[in-house]
């Protein structure tokens, strides 16, 4: 069986997505196939694997649905890159089969649906197949601001999916071996995303990711969103709040108690994978 997808990544947290209904026979294991398509070396490779739906029938406006496959098979309620990369393909492909697909300008808001709920995004610029999103994550629940676990200080918080937020001076030390004994803490039962934390200033943290179902990755939206509540919400910081991750620069604002994100997404690759049950 052929599964078509379109290669995108957000600050180099890459994804593959598939229009569902372009998946033409049934698949008994999702699981399986999320580990055999986002493999780096037998698979098409990336840090997860995005189905992206027409959109569901509601009271508001919705552009489409998406349901998001980790690397290792488990699922998450949503990735903030990768929801921008869902929303580059919206405005870059006419969706097949549509008579009169929506054309989005410079200025135009999404609204795409996530496990972790409806999240709107609004284009700021476009070059080719690059796009620059500001995206609405929603207010950040913080579930604990101070904790010891793993023999360090935590702060725990929901940006849409679980965080541990650990502030640190350095990175001189094996933070993704504590990242990934932290991911599996028993205080998380269904598993955190990891975010190190160095402060720089009260507007610039520099952070280093540790995700739930993907290992190391080069940035993270919702780690970022973690990291910026939480150095707020310790008063180590105040918005707008820049976020250096190893790809480049995440910026973050309040609105209110809503945080918004801004990043890139770009469609780097199109293609069919072969797959077999």
């Amino acid at each position: 069986m052929k599964i078509p997808y379109i290669k995108a990544h957000g600050a180099q947290n890459d994804f593959l997505l598939t229009w569902k209904d372009q998946i033409l026979l049934p698949i008994n294991d999702m699981a399986a196939a999320a580990r055999v398509i986002c493999d780096r070396h037998t698979g098409a490779g990336a840090d997860g694997w995005l189905l992206v739906a027409d959109a569901p029938a509601s009271d508001l406006p919705l552009d489409a649905a998406i349901s998001l496959w980790n690397s290792d098979g488990s699922t998450s309620e949503m990735s903030g890159n990768g929801t921008r990369c869902a929303a580059a393909m919206l405005i870059d492909q006419e969706r097949p089969g549509v008579l009169n697909p929506r054309i989005y300008e410079i200025g135009d808001s999404l609204r795409i649906l996530t496990g972790a709920g409806v999240k709107q995004l609004r284009l700021l610029e476009r070059f080719g197949h690059a796009f620059f999103f500001e995206m609405n994550m929603g207010r950040a629940a913080i579930e604990d601001l101070g904790t010891t676990l793993q023999g360090v200080d935590a702060t725990i918080l929901n940006t849409g999916n679980p965080q541990c937020a650990v502030f640190v001076e350095n990175f001189n030390f094996d933070w993704r071996n504590l990242g990934a004994t932290l991911e599996r803490d028993p205080r998380f039962p269904n598993r955190t995303n990891v975010s190190f934390i160095r402060v720089v200033d009260e507007h610039t943290l520099e952070v280093r990711f540790f995700e739930r179902g993907a290992g190391e990755t080069m940035s993270s939206g919702t780690g970022t969103t973690g990291a910026g509540a939480a150095a707020v919400a310790r008063g180590l910081a105040k918005s707008p709040v820049e976020v250096l991750t190893p790809a480049g620069p995440l910026k973050l604002r309040w609105e209110s108690d809503d945080i918004l994100l801004t990043g890139p997404a770009e469609i780097i690759a199109t293609g069919e994978f072969y797959f077999e049950e």
